[in-house]
């Protein structure tokens, strides 16, 4: 992008297998990311996006040595997130890594959260208010947008014909996806061969999937690997139906999967198997069917739901159309610079520093 210098550090790459491989990883990033930051002349402000919280450690120190103000930019509750999947039991070095997250925020001249539920929960545990600012996820509207089906890929695939449900991104330990397969596995039952699930993606729980879904013996069911950015967007265009599910957990009913509002702008109608936040937007906008997260039954109703009233789908399609427009990436990123542009005069929050007051889009008292 035009006027933006990039500058790519070493880091420990492994597959997202474990937490331990992963933290290094991590952590790896964050003492390369620190010296690499002297290439970048003085600069005004300091911005570290999580997840991973590491990322923001190097944040910190580095706008300690140059003296700059650093902004958090928070898109997950982590490490509580790794309690939550199970990846990691309650420890001493757990609530060591709790203590280090909060000095971070403390730190910070600005947190910026992709939730309220996010803000609601730092507050809670004591973070100024006045200093966290809600600027949530969005799509791209130029590049996610309603496309006609790929008939060429539908056929290659053995899709053609048939209502697809899709879930499309990382197959991991969060995000519970045996309760789609299980919703597979009853669907075949029953005989509705007419419905066909589609995952594209990688991640630490894929191999268990395609294993377990050969032990069930689904034929309704297609697995692709990751494929290049720029195809993605033919796979989308297959479904008549997008999937968004994580396990049922309260960490989760703080989340809002950024896919959502890219399923919007794309006129793909949502079947959301997550509480809170997220859920709240599906049902506001009408932009999908929510069901409770791993409840295979309640998935199959709704699949099944969607599969025989094509009206429904239209209208869930138009509405998601319709209700991304309040949640344009561009209109958000004003939002996000007006954080970052305050904090850069100020040395901190002031001024002209909260965000605009606009939908769920921007932060609201």
């Amino acid at each position: 992008m035009d006027g933006i210098e990039v500058i790519r550090v070493w880091s420990y790459i492994t597959a997202n297998e474990g937490f331990l491989k992963r933290t290094l990883d991590y952590v790896s990033f964050m003492c390369a990311a620190i010296p690499a930051s002297f290439r970048v002349r003085r600069p005004d402000v300091v911005v570290a996006t999580s997840p991973q919280f590491f990322t923001a450690c190097a944040g910190y120190v580095v706008g300690a040595l140059r003296r700059v103000p650093y902004v958090f930019e928070l898109r997950d509750l982590w490490p509580e997130s790794i309690r939550a999947v199970g990846a990691m039991k309650q420890s001493s070095l757990l609530d060591w890594l709790e203590k280090l997250e909060l000095f971070l925020y403390r730190r910070a001249a600005a947190v910026v959260s992709v939730t309220h539920a996010f803000k609601r929960n730092l507050v809670a545990r004591g973070i100024a208010a006045d200093k966290i600012h809600v600027v949530t996820n969005g799509a791209d509207l130029a590049l996610f947008r309603p496309r006609e089906k790929d008939a060429a890929l539908a056929a290659e695939l053995g899709l053609t014909g048939k209502f697809v449900a899709g879930y499309i991104g990382t197959h991991g330990l969060a995000h519970a996806l045996t309760t789609l397969l299980d919703a597979a596995r009853l669907l075949q039952d029953e005989g509705r061969s007419d419905i066909h699930l589609l995952f594209l993606g990688n991640g630490a729980s894929k191999a268990a999937l395609v294993e377990r879904a050969r032990e069930l013996d689904l034929h309704n069911v297609t697995f692709i690997d990751t494929v290049p950015k720029a195809e993605v967007v033919r796979y989308w265009s297959l479904l008549d139906a997008s999937i968004i599910h994580l396990r049922r957990t309260d960490l989760f009913k703080t989340v809002i999967p950024s896919k959502l509002f890219e399923c919007m702008a794309m006129g793909i109608p949502v079947l959301h198997g997550v509480e809170g936040e997220s859920a709240e937007i599906v049902t506001r906008e009408g932009v999908g069917l929510t069901f409770p997260p791993e409840d295979a039954a309640a998935l199959r109703d709704r699949l099944v739901t969607l599969a025989q009233d094509e009206g429904l789908r239209a209208h869930l399609g138009r509405s998601g159309v319709t209700a991304a427009q309040g949640y344009d990436r561009a209109a958000l990123a004003a939002n996000m610079l007006s954080v970052i542009s305050g904090v850069a005069r100020t040395g901190a929050r002031g001024p002209g520093v909260a965000a605009p007051d606009k939908q769920d889009g921007a932060e609201r008292a």
